[in-house]
């Protein structure tokens, strides 16, 4: 299964990971999260989010390298709205 995990600095991360386990516990009622963790399952893969203050860790898996891809674009995309009074910086690396 392919996955990938990225850091993202920010001052933010909790906020950031609470507003899109919020907005995607909508859709994904299996979703859990607290504090410092969501756990999101998502269509052909899974998202972990963890937070701290310095940032967050984003760990993706997929079922295969497109979907993987195709994944990373949606939780940017998520991310970066909540996170329109800053430019996070998304630094993929391929487990």
């Amino acid at each position: 299964m392919p996955a990938s995990t990225a850091r993202v600095a920010t001052a933010h991360g909790r906020k950031y990971m609470t507003q899109v386990a919020k907005h995607w516990s909508h859709r994904f009622p299996e979703l859990t999260y607290d504090e410092n963790r969501a756990d999101v399952p998502l269509p052909g893969g899974t998202l972990t989010i963890t937070a701290d203050e310095t940032g967050l860790t984003l760990m993706l898996s997929a079922s295969d390298a497109a979907g993987l891809k195709r994944m990373q674009g949606v939780v940017v995309e998520h991310l970066n709205r909540f996170a329109f009074r800053e430019t996070l910086v998304y630094a993929w690396i391929e487990d």
